[in-house]
């Protein structure tokens, strides 16, 4: 059996405990899970109200340290829905368990009052702690780092640093990248663990460590966070503040979280959806019509250009009927090529692979990887031109591809260069808004052409 079909019987063993209050089946299957599970499990438990004082209940059984693991990974209505219902005490021992930077997400979901009456309640390290992680804007390499991490003085021997690690890395995020500070805090080298674990116990680590680290703003962008991360393999990066003091670190995971968020919310944009709460199949269906409706309404009226085209042109429709058969085929391939464009420009500039320096580069590029596809598909229709419409048309429907095809490329690949200038995400450019400017311009492009060519025959 798979660990797919394992988990999906566990899963729905489970299910069936809870809503049968099967407490001995409960106790058998919840050590054989993990945290990772039960979370998706009562998250879909959470979608139906009768369901949640079960889910509820089944935490309150659970041991603290467990109950805060899995808090971790519902979503924040589920944790807001569990922290409302815990008591001040409860909630404090909670957030005692849980990492730093999970810690700080869940306070800034608690109500103001609450949040202060629970500062008051903590020990001064642990509340300033917490009050510096909570006050970073949301999106910034501040609100996703954490503060459990192990730092080494300079100065320090070998054998001295390995007794600071034994001493800090129960409560540290990672322990395999051990970060060099001065006595101001500032950050002044990094060590691996396994580098500390080989070198003679009286060697400095001054001598060992490396001195050019790699670094974070703490006001940096999440997205260029997870970047840095992914483009260097780091399990962790440094976060500093104007002063170069080590703050926090940003985990590999946490940063993976970030790419697989970012890459959910460019897909959205790409295909005009705005951001959903939550996942597509439990997101309210008021919010999921809302996120779509708004982009599909402004479309429609863009699209109302390519009718008034078709009617200015009406006087040339009517003298040649065939035109209209290759209509949906020419504005179709010209928004195809555009969205595959932008789509392209899109992620490269997502991914840092290219800027607004390489514009002149890529436009180059573009004409001629166009102008080839405008032609091979001009190619390729012209025969099915001849047999509906003769030559003549054949001649209109090859010229119209190639020029539409280039277009739209051309348009695909601005755009978002574009929208990045006027300060607008470059994601915007979707492939919904690039095919409706392509169809209206199209409609204009094919029926000049033809008016042009069949008129001087």
């Amino acid at each position: 059996m798979s660990l797919n079909e394992t988990l999906r019987e566990q899963r729905d063993a489970l299910r069936a405990a809870l809503q049968e209050e099967d407490h001995d089946t409960l106790d058998r299957l919840l050590p054989q899970l993990r945290s990772a599970d039960i979370g998706e499990i009562l998250e879909d438990l959470f979608e139906k109200e009768e369901d949640i004082p079960v889910c509820l209940a089944l935490l309150n059984a659970m041991p603290i340290e467990r109950r805060a693991n899995v808090l971790g990974y519902l979503p924040r209505e589920e944790q807001l829905a569990v922290a409302e219902s815990m008591s001040d005490g409860v909630m404090l021992s909670i957030l005692e368990e849980m990492s730093s930077d999970e810690r700080a997400d869940l306070f800034n979901l608690l109500g103001e009052d609450r949040r202060e009456l629970l500062l008051r309640r903590m020990a001064h390290q642990e509340r300033e702690d917490l009050k510096l992680l909570a006050s970073y804007e949301e999106g910034t390499a501040g609100a996703i780092m954490t503060s459990d991490y192990v730092a080494i003085p300079l100065g320090m021997t070998v054998s001295k640093a390995m007794m600071r690690v034994r001493q800090t890395a129960p409560d540290a995020e990672t322990v395999y990248q051990l970060y060099i500070i001065d006595h101001e805090g500032r950050l002044a080298g990094t060590l691996s663990l396994r580098q500390l674990m080989v070198a003679r116990p009286g060697a400095m680590v001054d001598d060992l460590m490396i001195r050019d680290v790699i670094r974070i703003p703490v006001d940096e962008a999440q997205e260029e966070v997870a970047r840095v991360v992914a483009r260097y393999d780091m399990l962790a990066v440094p976060v500093v503040d104007a002063d170069e003091k080590l703050i926090g670190i940003v985990t590999h995971d946490d940063a993976m979280d970030v790419a697989q968020s970012e890459a959910t919310e460019d897909i959205h944009k790409g295909m005009s959806i705005g951001a959903l709460e939550d996942g597509v199949s439990r997101v309210p269906l008021w919010s999921l019509y809302r996120k779509r409706v708004i982009w599909l309404v402004l479309l429609v009226f863009g699209n109302l250009f390519s009718g008034a085209g078709i009617a200015f042109f009406e006087e040339t429709i009517a003298a040649q009927v065939a035109l209209v058969f290759f209509l949906p085929l020419l504005i179709g391939s010209g928004g195809n090529a555009g969205a595959q464009a932008a789509t392209l420009m899109v992620r490269g500039m997502a991914t840092g692979d290219v800027g607004v320096k390489d514009w002149g580069k890529l436009l180059g590029r573009e004409l001629l990887v166009a102008g080839s596809l405008g032609l091979t598909m001009a190619l390729a229709v012209a025969p099915i031109g001849v047999m509906r419409g003769g030559e003549l048309v054949a001649m209109v429907v090859a010229m119209s591809m190639v020029i539409i095809v280039l277009f739209g490329s051309l348009l695909g690949m601005c755009l978002p260069f574009l929208l990045d200038h006027l300060g607008w995400d470059p994601a915007t450019a979707s492939a919904p808004l690039v095919t409706t400017l392509i169809d209206a311009s199209g409609v204009v492009i094919y029926f000049s052409i033809a008016s042009a060519i069949l008129t001087s025959a």
